[in-house]
């Protein structure tokens, strides 16, 4: 055999081994176990060589070796680069799908956002982009789903997909994975796709992030980088799914943008068939009636958004920002401090735990910029701050920053765009 063919695998280093535990949770394949004194004793046989264990000893205790070697050494660049395949996760997992939500044949605008992030992914690891439809007369998404981007689309029409029921879709879509085997599976962070997602991971036994702001590809070991805030939105993590397949995640609406539409690109369609019966579904759908509820501006959908935050002080004082977005033609909304202070409705809430919007201006009046705030906004095509902190953490996103007290800054737009809107256009 060639010696840059053989498998490399990991020894301990005699007296370096300092006992922290760390690079036996770190071995895919459990080749690692403590004795009774607490030293590591590594099981060659079952060692892959992946070098996990390697990289996570803060003692450098752990070496790679060349079994059969005269030195049991052997240079770097002829380290095998292992992926992730039969030999770590039990068979060849390829492919990334999006999951396409509808509701009585239309499409949620998220499904096409995650098609054009779902191509860049594939790109990057020399995949398939698919998408999964699910419904009932639903065969015109398909179309939809090329045009987006999609090279393949699984399509499962019948009438008991008609209707949302979290039974007849954690089944199909397991179905599907199970004999498909992509390797990424994203789908919208909306009240359905939350509930699908966390349903489909746990019936797969694989992991999920929810809410990612980020997604991409670690080239060399085909992990799907999923990054998401942490730790009440103080950091932002990068969360790696090394173990199980598909790798999941959930993406809110509007974190990313959606591709533009390309009429007549058309892709491979696999129809398949659900393999259950109504008789075997114990949730039964009798009426749907919608909500009647007040009349309300969908802040996501909007071109001009005017937001405020603690710094406003009162309810009284979103009066103003009332005024200067009707001036601008656009909406008021908040952060979670003046939604808790109960000066914004939580339908207006803009952030983390609240809605992600992508407008053509977004004003920011006194907002400090806490990166719970900065990833439901950061995307804006336009971003203006006011605050009396300079260092407020909002001036990193921010186009044109004001360095000024709301109170003072505010009444002075209002006044200029009454004057520009008063100022008769004189005709040439």
């Amino acid at each position: 055999m060639e010696k840059g063919k053989q498998k490399f695998k990991v020894r301990l280093l005699p007296g370096k081994c300092i006992g922290c535990g760390r690079c036996e949770p770190a071995c895919p394949v459990d080749a690692i176990r403590y004795d009774e004194k607490g030293e590591p004793i590594i099981d060659l046989e079952k060692c892959i060589g992946c070098l996990k264990c390697v990289k996570v000893c803060p003692a450098e205790a752990i070496e790679k070796f060349l079994p059969g070697s005269e030195t049991g050494e052997a240079e770097p660049e002829e380290t095998p680069q292992e992926t992730v395949g039969e030999e770590k996760i039990g068979k060849l997992w390829r492919g990334v799908w999006v999951y396409v939500e509808q509701m009585d044949g239309k499409a949620e605008l998220v499904s096409w956002q995650l098609l054009g992030k779902g191509k860049e992914l594939a790109q990057d690891l020399k995949a398939e982009l698919a998408a999964v439809i699910l419904g009932s007369n639903v065969e015109h998404l398909a179309d939809e789903a090329a045009g987006y981007g999609a090279d393949k689309v699984y399509l499962v029409d019948s009438p008991i997909l008609k209707d949302y029921r979290a039974e007849t879709h954690l089944h199909t879509c397991a179905y599907l994975v199970e004999k498909y085997s992509p390797e990424i599976l994203l789908i919208g962070a909306t009240g359905l796709g939350r509930d699908l997602a966390g349903a489909i991971a746990t019936r797969l036994e694989t992991g999920l992030t929810a809410d990612c702001t980020g997604l991409a590809i670690d080239k060399q070991n085909r992990y799907l980088e999923q990054t998401r805030p942490a730790f009440g939105g103080n950091i932002m993590a990068t969360i790696l799914c090394e173990k199980a397949r598909p790798q999941m995640a959930s993406v809110r609406p509007n974190v990313m943008p959606a591709p533009p539409f390309v009429a007549g690109t058309s892709a491979t369609l696999v129809r398949e068939s659900i393999v259950i019966e109504e008789k075997d579904i114990l949730t039964k759908i009798l009426e749907i009636v919608p909500i009647q509820c007040e009349a309300s501006v969908d802040i996501t959908a909007v071109r001009v958004i005017v937001s405020g935050g603690r710094g406003l002080a009162s309810s009284e004082n979103f009066k103003m920002l009332q005024e200067l977005a009707d001036l601008l033609g656009g909406v008021v909304a908040g952060s979670r401090s003046a939604v808790d202070a109960g000066w914004v409705t939580h339908e207006k809430q803009v952030g983390q735990t609240g809605k992600t919007v992508r407008p053509k201006l977004y004003l920011a009046c006194g907002i400090s910029g806490a990166i719970q705030h900065l990833v439901g906004m950061q995307d804006a095509e336009y971003i203006i701050a006011i605050n009396k902190d300079q260092h407020a953490p909002i001036f990193d996103v921010a186009h044109l920053g004001i360095v000024g007290d709301v109170f003072e800054v505010i009444p002075g737009m209002i006044e200029e765009l009454r004057k520009k809107k008063n100022t008769p256009v004189c005709e040439t």
